[in-house]
């Protein structure tokens, strides 16, 4: 591993990022009104939570997102806090607002998302501009959702730019984003079990269906598949090796931010020249320290260092 002085540079791009706002209640009731037991307010999003977490386990990463209006005033003011290094670029409109609701009588979350602003071509174009030069040779980190009025194939050709430039594009995303992205040939994708059923059109119910479905997906021209199984760990795929990584047995609070805090760890190994063991091993343990945190509340490094041990990973025959 090499040291945090010559540490490949991470980009982490964020094109519709959030205020999240987190109630915890007793229980919901239809055409009542419940009043919380407590709220809290966290920045949001998946690129926003990947640059949290890459700051935490003080991995330095810029984060390129766009803000709007009121809201994302307020959302500058808490990235400005928890970052060290953010671009944004101002629209107009409003930065979205997304909620999750926590009942403490039956362990249930509700999750909703919200809309995000209009991003204009110029727009989205200079901040992928910006997100490119700073990758470099570097990892450019690519997640989350788009507003609905951006191309489809946005995330395509941010990875495509990324490594034209000679720089290694992660892509976590879903749907016709992650169809399209990878027909650009990213380094890496790192959808979850379901993201990967919708992706291939069948269920996936075993080891040897995710990792079949993996290898086709490098015959496409990915180079990394890492497949997240909730409290089952994590599977990847690499060009040399199948890795299985079993997920340490820790309480659960909340699952908000467990992938991209999975995304975080193995970007910030991969930046200090880990093996792809380690990085997985990393991804796996600051997943299960994020879903020991309330609402939408990422892990701290404390609790990595002590799960990052507990993390088994071991190579399949498969």
């Amino acid at each position: 591993m090499v040291d945090a002085f010559t540490q490949l540079p991470v980009a982490v791009l964020s094109l519709n990022p959030a205020v999240d706002i987190t109630y915890q209640i007793p229980q919901l009731i239809a055409d009542q009104k419940v009043h919380a037991v407590s709220s809290r307010y966290d920045p949001g999003g998946n690129g926003i939570n990947v640059g949290r977490g890459l700051k935490r386990l003080e991995v330095q990463a810029c984060t390129f997102c766009v803000v709007a209006g009121e809201i994302g005033r307020f959302l500058r003011h808490q990235l400005d806090a928890q970052l060290d290094q953010v671009s944004y670029q101002e629209v107009d409109g409003e930065t979205r607002i997304n909620g999750t609701i926590l009942e403490s009588l039956t362990g249930a979350q509700f999750e909703v998302s919200g809309v995000g602003p209009v991003v204009s071509t110029a727009q989205w174009e200079h901040l992928l501009d910006q997100f490119v030069t700073h990758c470099n040779e570097g990892l450019g980190v690519i997640t989350g959702s788009l507003q609905r009025d951006l191309p489809k194939d946005l995330y395509a050709e941010a990875v495509r730019r990324v490594q034209a430039a000679g720089g290694r594009a992660l892509v976590d995303s879903h749907d016709e984003l992650l169809q399209h992205a990878i027909e650009a040939q990213p380094f890496m994708i790192k959808p979850n079990r379901f993201e990967l059923e919708a992706l291939v059109g069948q269920p996936l119910t075993n080891q040897q269906d995710i990792v079949r479905e993996a290898r086709q997906l490098q015959e496409r021209g990915v180079t990394w598949v890492c497949v997240s199984m909730g409290a089952e760990g994590a599977l990847l795929v690499t060009s040399s090796s199948v890795l299985k990584g079993e997920a340490p047995s820790v309480p659960l609070l909340s699952t908000v931010g467990a992938g991209d805090s999975m995304v975080a760890g193995i970007a910030g190994l991969l930046a200090q020249g880990a093996s792809e063991r380690d990085a997985l091993r990393e991804g796996i343990a600051c997943s299960a320290a994020t879903v020991m945190q309330p609402g939408t509340e990422l892990f701290n490094k404390e609790t990595v260092d002590r799960l990052r041990g507990e993390v088994r990973v071991t190579q399949l025959s498969l």
